[in-house]
């Protein structure tokens, strides 16, 4: 089968398609032949302790597919049936999925739509909702709110009854995030935005800081942040690991601040907040309440290109790579939204 695997070489990154076994499943897993899989700025980046330097590992965090065969022990699942899951390998034909982490996917989504919801919403879920405790009635500021994840963030604090600000050094992809409810759109780049989130809140500040860039903001967002305010670092897009912390701000304050990387969570670790993610947040999908954002399908030879395209930052939501079995099955050549030429 087809698999995308990369390699991190003088501080690049180098990718190559290769000709692979097809995973058998194990315990507890699920052989899924995908459709679509999701991209993720985050496992492309270069020097963050993602990568081992040297070793070829295959890629792709999350997808959706069909059942092929399922693992002994497995119940719940069977084959024909449509889901998705954050997983290993997603840039392939067949991939195998962990029951614990495996979701069915809502009627309502595409193969595209739903390659892009397991990763990135879940660990939104887990920003805004079970560690950020987001409120009705509190107001939410997203950093780089353009991107994969902080389009889900948007959509799950107006879920919550929240008021959304985002930055984005983009006026245009502000303005298309006002339909996803997009309540005060800060057009910057730059470290200036805290007195701006001063006046649109009244003086209250942030309550919840969902930080999708890095250390370029960090004192920024302490600056902007509310008494008792909380601060969740998700990315690191801007290279900047490290950043001025006002311990007088903090302590005066009272703020929080946490991450949610996956590295060094168990299995178990990993999958405790699907079923709750399932209950609370897929039948909003089901019923058309919260959307995807798929900005771009591209077809899967195309990879290169769509990494740098994400580098570039030129999507709103999320690029999603199609599966060499969904490009077989199309009557014609891929043309899917936005694919390259």
């Amino acid at each position: 089968m087809q698999s995308w695997w990369m390699q991190i070489v003088d501080g690049a990154a180098q990718l190559e398609r290769r000709d692979v076994a097809v995973p058998e499943p194990g315990p507890g897993q699920l052989q899924v032949r995908l459709h679509a899989a999701g991209l993720n700025r985050g496992e492309f980046l270069v020097g963050h302790g993602l990568h081992a330097p040297g070793a070829w590992k295959a890629i792709g965090g999350e997808g959706a597919g069909e059942v092929l065969a399922v693992g002994a022990g497995v119940d719940g699942f069977r084959p024909g049936d449509r889901v998705m899951a954050r997983c290993a390998g997603a840039f392939a034909e067949v991939a195998l999925f962990d029951v614990a982490e495996t979701m069915p996917v809502p009627a309502a989504l595409s193969w595209e739509d739903a390659a892009g919801v397991p990763l990135t919403w879940l660990v939104a879920f887990d920003m805004v909702v079970r560690q950020g405790g987001l409120r009705e009635g509190e107001w939410l500021l997203v950093n780089g709110v353009s991107s994969g994840v902080g389009v889900a963030a948007l959509q799950l604090g107006k879920l919550q009854g929240a008021r959304v600000i985002g930055t984005s050094g983009s006026a245009a992809k502000l303005q298309a995030l006002a339909a996803l409810g997009l309540d005060v759109p800060l057009h910057t780049r730059a470290a200036d935005f805290a007195p701006a989130v001063r006046a649109a809140t009244g003086g209250h500040g942030a309550d919840l800081v969902v930080n999708a860039v890095g250390g370029s903001v960090f004192a920024e967002n302490l600056r902007a942040m509310a008494f008792e305010g909380r601060h969740a670092t998700v990315g690191l897009v801007d290279g900047v690991l490290h950043a001025e912390v006002d311990l007088e701000l903090l302590h005066r304050q009272r703020l929080t601040l946490f991450g949610v990387s996956n590295k060094l969570r168990s299995k178990a670790q990993k999958a405790a907040g699907v079923p709750r993610f399932v209950a609370e947040v897929l039948p909003h999908f089901a019923a058309g309440r919260l959307r995807a954002q798929v900005d771009r399908v591209v077809a899967f030879d195309a990879l290169p290109a769509a990494k740098a395209q994400m580098e570039a930052g030129a999507h709103v939501g999320k690029i999603v790579l199609r599966a060499p079995a969904a490009e077989a099955a199309l009557p014609h050549a891929v043309a899917g939204r936005g694919d390259p030429a």
